[in-house]
């Protein structure tokens, strides 16, 4: 492969690319260092680690085509990059990484336009979509994943005539009691296979149809396949005991499995590629004639212009997150759980220990409620002045499950409005039902991206308003181990305290 870049005009847009990435990647430090720990250190996004040559490789591919157009400096890459930076702020805002990792990673396709035009990106179009799989996103999807693997392994298990009954995502049989945990859930290989679905789709595949049905595949497959293996592990328990039957899956669950998937893919849809191996995978003289990118191209600017409006973009959006960062609402410096109608203040003894975490909260409640019928509800109240790193109520690892805890997830509670409620369970016996109250303003809702959008909008007016999170939970009743028995308990409990959000804002002594 001949290529010449250093005898045309694109030797200085390849400077001025990598003087623009370089500076992106330095100002945006923190959240590169954060996304390359996930890389490194989480077994869920280790596949990340090959993205990178990957985009390299498919630039390689489309040389040979590229070295035929002319880069230009195109100012609505300057639109994009604003774009990238603004999701970039409101993740700082929000305290959510994801989606300030995806406003850094963003920067680069969006300078990549402003500083190559729209002619050569035309060309770049997949490998600089590409980029999106440098963030690790992924993990909101364990919960789902975890209860389709459930539903999926309960009825293999059945179908091969062993009797079972699954509770969430645990699943009792004659040989013990199994549970879907998150790292079952099979996330790490559905994520992993996208990517690779993605790329395959790409590379060996022209038509539109081919490639949707192959992702459908590469979606699907994975999903099956964790079923399988779960009812697998499930079979082999019935004979061999659990731990024989969990030794093999901790063998074979790994890259080996994730290679068997992967071969049974790519061997089930190889009769399908339609690329050559020849294909040149981009067609340079279309790109230079087409009359859309010609109209386009017009829209020039001066690379000095164009380097000066991206670094103050990324100045302006960096100075505006560090001004809301310092945005603080007044609280108390003392709050109590008050007094409830009908119920008294009890010590707090649970059978398994349950205490949220409240990561950065100025202030931090934990107690248990008991009226006169032996009913007893357990309450966890948060305050925090103000949400950013570190101190996000909705982060992970906060709320009603906490991971270093002995409690795990069995599945989601009977729907109450403004809530979000979820079943837990600890030692495979004590279950507890919670409900979860975020309140922000005059917001009272157990849906973390709301909470998050109304922390959005106050940091976005640098207007400081006091976060709370609420928990209310009972294990299991005294009267009965039943879940109606603790919703029962719970709603008795809420009637009792009257509103939630009066109540809530009473404690932080807003009222």
């Amino acid at each position: 492969m001949q290529l010449d870049w250093l005898n045309t005009s694109w030797r200085g847009a390849v400077l001025r690319l990598s003087a623009a990435w370089l500076a992106l990647l330095l100002l945006f430090a923190a959240d590169w260092r954060a996304m390359a720990d996930q890389w490194w250190n989480s077994s869920t996004y280790t596949h990340i680690l090959l993205i990178a040559p990957i985009i390299g490789w498919l630039v390689w591919l489309r040389a040979p085509q590229l070295q035929r157009l002319t880069p230009s400096i195109w100012w609505p890459g300057l639109v994009a990059a604003a774009l990238a930076c603004f999701i970039w702020v409101l993740g700082s805002f929000a305290g959510l990484n994801l989606l300030r990792q995806i406003g850094a990673v963003g920067l680069l396709p969006a300078s990549a336009l402003l500083l190559l035009g729209p002619r050569v990106c035309a060309g770049l179009i997949f490998p600089l979509s590409y980029m999106a799989f440098l963030v690790p996103f992924g993990d909101e999807l364990v919960p789902p994943l975890q209860t389709i693997t459930a539903k999926l392994t309960i009825a293999l298990t059945q179908l091969s005539g062993i009797p079972a009954e699954v509770n969430g995502v645990f699943i009792d049989t004659p040989a013990g009691l199994f549970e879907v945990a998150e790292a079952c859930s099979g996330v790490k290989f559905l994520i992993a296979m996208v990517a690779l679905g993605t790329l395959v789709a790409n590379v060996c595949f022209v038509s539109w149809r081919r490639r949707v049905a192959f992702m459908a595949l590469a979606v699907s497959a994975p999903i099956l396949a964790n079923g399988v293996r779960a009812w697998g592990t499930i079979y082999v328990a019935q004979s061999q005991g659990a731990a024989f039957a969990g030794g093999v899956d901790h063998i074979i669950y790994g890259w080996i499995f994730f290679a068997v998937v992967i071969a049974l893919v790519l061997g089930l849809s190889w009769r399908f590629f339609d690329r050559a191996i020849d294909d040149q995978m981009i067609d340079a003289d279309a790109l230079a004639v087409s009359p859309l990118l010609s109209r386009l191209e017009k829209f020039e600017m001066s690379w000095i212009a164009g380097l000066a409006g991206l670094l103050a973009l990324t100045l302006v959006g960096q100075a505006w997150a560090r001004a809301a960062d310092r945005q603080v609402a007044a609280l108390p410096a003392q709050i109590m759980l008050p007094q409830v109608p009908g119920w008294k203040m009890v010590d707090y003894l649970p059978r398994a220990w349950w205490e949220p975490r409240g990561s950065g909260a100025d202030h931090r409640l934990l107690g248990r409620y008991e009226d006169v019928e032996g009913r007893s509800v357990d309450v966890f109240y948060a305050l925090y002045s103000s949400q950013n790193e570190g101190r996000e109520a909705g982060g992970y690892g906060e709320g009603a499950l906490r991971p270093d805890s002995p409690w795990a997830w069995v599945a989601l509670g009977t729907d109450i409005p403004q809530a979000k409620t979820d079943r837990l369970i600890a030692d495979g016996r004590i279950e507890r039902l919670t409900e979860t109250y975020y309140r922000t303003g005059s917001l009272l809702t157990g849906s973390n991206v709301r909470l998050k959008f109304a922390n959005i909008g106050d940091r976005l007016l640098l207007h400081p308003r006091p976060t709370m999170v609420l928990i209310l939970s009972a294990e299991e009743s005294k009267l009965a181990g039943s879940e109606a028995s603790r919703e029962a308990n719970l709603a008795a409990f809420r009637q009792a305290a009257g509103p939630l959000d009066a109540w809530m804002d009473r404690l932080a002594r807003l009222r």
